[in-house]
């Protein structure tokens, strides 16, 4: 294995991290060494004892911006040469699978987690070199959109699911189609029956039906993907 990817995200609520990076599939990819997290509390830059982090927008409205000097030294005090900052924002381009593959082949990845109102403008101008959302929603901040992009991203490092590249070729979005119906035992179970395709043994036979279930799942739900 190659030298981890670094994963910094910050944000005023580091808190929000915790329990998610020490379970499950980001815990075993931390301790098998694919990766390393790092949460940095934003109001560590502030300059005052109460620890500042916004000030009300020029031009008036409502809610309060995001000072853009913590943010400034934030992101200085972590970035290395080549780092992808991402600014987790409902007005990025919307976050999908292919997106995923690319950031995994990243060596840092900086994640931006705005709160309140949003983020003086400056600091997207200067610093950010990535803007995603998630979907067309609003939330009370970028903590969450950022952990469910560390999530796509990290199961596809080298060896953190095991099986290599097997072990998310045919997930949804992996083709630009949706994953076909998966089984498991008891063949029947309460009147509804396994597909007999799938119990035959016959392995050209189970690849075409599942051919022929992700395509018309995709057709049923997803069409754009298909026209893509």
């Amino acid at each position: 294995m190659g030298e981890p990817l670094q994963i910094d995200v910050l944000t005023v609520f580091p808190g929000m991290l915790r329990g998610f990076l020490e379970e499950s599939m980001l815990r075993r990819a931390a301790r098998q060494g694919a990766v390393v997290f790092r949460t940095v509390d934003l109001r560590d830059f502030a300059r005052d004892a109460r620890r500042t982090a916004d000030d009300r927008p020029y031009g008036g409205g409502p809610g309060m911006i995001m000072k853009p000097e913590l943010w400034f030294e934030a992101i200085e005090a972590v970035r290395t040469p080549g780092a992808r900052v991402i600014l987790m924002t409902p007005s990025g381009v919307t976050f999908r699978q292919a997106e995923a593959r690319r950031l995994a082949k990243a060596r840092h990845l900086i994640f931006v987690c705005g709160h309140y109102e949003g983020i003086d403008d400056r600091v997207r101008a200067a610093l950010v070199t990535d803007e995603l959302s998630i979907g067309d929603y609003v939330l009370t901040n970028g903590v969450l959109p950022a952990a469910v992009v560390v999530d796509a991203v990290v199961r596809l490092l080298p060896g953190v699911l095991g099986g290599g590249e097997a072990a998310t070729r045919d997930e949804s979005f992996s083709e630009d189609r949706l994953e076909y119906p998966q089984y498991t035992r008891p063949p029947v179970y309460r009147g509804m029956a396994v597909p007999a395709v799938l119990q035959n043994g016959n392995h050209a036979e189970v690849e075409a039906w599942r051919e022929r279930q992700a395509l018309d799942r995709t057709a049923k739900r997803r069409p754009d993907l298909l026209v893509r």
